[in-house]
């Protein structure tokens, strides 16, 4: 079987071990594969325990090693008990890439009340609930090392026209990131903004949604959407030593897309910005098959 092709160096995080949300597809697959490679242990957290079993054999068959924790984010119990497990399991926990999350597009006026709640408890109350097990159960202990925790947020400036409530929530997961970096000192707290990254997710959106996601690329500067691989180099350079001196910052992944200005029409000047693309399971998603 092919391995990752990660830019960082072998064994980086050799006896480390990370908690990885939403590691059962997207994103945070990519990424629980990465850290896997460089020799961390895994923990995927997610709500379908299928997918985690599925991601973990992919994981196993690269030689790698990972736990799987079947967790609803959004329950305070499930959480604790979900922290409790994978410290029963791995016997520390020294990184937390808080990615599980999820939306739907809605114009602000039509959002019901439950609807909104939904989308902020699973984007912005479920990390904070994740974030703190960690601290309070393990990296906040005397017995932890460095620690870092990565916040994964999403392309916010500007609003979010069309899913308002995933863009207030994930505003407040920045602002609650900056928090951190200073509540929690020494363990560091980071955000990493994915924009638009071609991933499986972009499969979960209604077909009314098809045209507005093949377009999105003529958006960008850079004149293409994102890959899987370059959001998760970002977040295993905010968890290494590398990133030693970096909290409470905002990392963008989004090709210089909140930098498109109407005043000046001209979307990027041609060229060529190859992708970066490490992942040996990456896709294309099919609605940008064709």
């Amino acid at each position: 079987m092919s391995a990752y092709r990660s830019v960082f160096q072998p064994g980086l995080f050799a006896g480390k071990v990370v908690v990885v949300t939403g590691g059962g597809s997207g994103i945070g697959r990519c990424t629980a594969h990465e850290l896997a490679a460089l020799g961390a242990a895994v923990a995927i957290v997610g709500r379908k325990p299928e997918k985690l079993d599925a991601v973990r054999a992919e994981v196993e068959a690269a030689g790698g090693v990972c736990s799987t924790h079947s967790c609803d984010i959004r329950e305070e119990e499930s959480v604790r008990a979900t922290v409790a497990a994978v410290l029963e399991r791995h016997g520390r926990i020294d990184g937390l890439v808080n990615n599980a999350g999820g939306q739907f597009p809605s114009p602000l006026a039509s959002i019901s009340a439950k609807g909104w709640d939904a989308v902020v408890r699973n984007n912005l109350t479920g990390g904070f609930l994740i974030a703190r097990e960690c601290v309070t159960q393990w990296m906040g202990s005397d017995a932890a090392g460095d620690c870092a925790i990565v916040n994964i947020i999403a392309d916010i400036w500007g609003g979010m026209p069309g899913m308002g409530h995933s863009g207030a929530a994930r505003a407040g997961m920045l602002n609650f990131t900056e928090t951190a970096a200073l509540e929690w000192a020494p363990i560091r707290s980071n955000a990493v903004a994915p924009g638009w990254i071609a991933s499986s997710g972009m499969d979960q959106y209604p077909p009314t949604m098809r045209e507005t996601i093949r377009g999105m690329k003529d958006l960008v500067p850079l004149r293409r959407l994102g890959t899987e691989s370059e959001v998760s180099a970002a977040i295993v350079f905010l968890l290494s030593p590398a990133a030693a001196f970096i909290s409470g910052a905002c990392l963008r992944i989004d090709g210089a897309a909140p930098n498109a200005k109407r005043i000046w029409p001209e979307v990027g000047t041609g060229g060529s910005n190859m992708a970066f693309d490490g992942f040996q399971f990456a896709a294309t998603p099919k609605v940008l098959q064709g």
